[in-house]
C-alpha cells in the first residue's frame, strides 16, 4: 500500500491531575516547573513538538489540565514523554497521569484519498 511522503500530524492530548505538591507552589514556582534542562533539550529540536496547555478543571472532575502535544517524530514525542517523567512534574510528583489520548487530524481524509487513488485495494 502506497503511503503519503509526508508523515501524519500525531496530537497527544495528556490527561493530567494537579495534586497538592502542585497547588502548593506559588505562581511563580509554577511558571518554571517545567523549564527543566532535560525536558528543554526534549523540546529544543526546531519544529518536532507543539505544546499546548489548557486548564480544564472548572469545566470536569475528570481531569484539571490537558497538554496537546503535536508531532510528526514520534521519536521527539518519545523524548520529551521520558523527560517529563524524569522531572518533578512526575517524579515528585506535581501530576497524576489520567490518560493519554493519540489521535491523528483528520485521519480519515488521508484514508480516504488513499482510497481514492487505488493505493488501499
Amino acid at each position: 500500500m502506497a503511503r503519503p511522503e509526508t508523515p501524519p500530524s500525531l496530537t497527544f492530548f495528556i490527561l493530567l491531575n494537579a495534586l497538592p505538591a502542585w497547588l502548593s507552589l506559588s505562581r511563580q514556582e509554577r511558571s518554571t516547573a517545567w523549564q527543566t534542562p532535560d525536558i528543554g533539550a526534549a523540546l529544543s529540536v526546531p519544529d518536532t513538538l507543539s505544546l499546548r496547555f489548557f486548564d480544564a478543571e472548572a469545566f470536569t472532575a475528570m481531569c484539571s489540565d490537558v497538554l496537546m502535544v503535536e508531532t510528526r517524530d514520534i521519536d521527539a514525542y518519545n523524548d520529551f514523554i521520558e523527560a517529563v517523567r524524569d522531572s518533578p512534574v512526575f517524579a515528585k510528583p506535581y501530576f497524576d497521569l489520567v490518560a493519554i489520548i493519540p489521535a491523528l487530524e483528520e485521519g480519515f481524509r488521508r484514508y480516504e484519498a488513499r482510497r481514492a487513488s487505488g493505493a488501499s485495494q
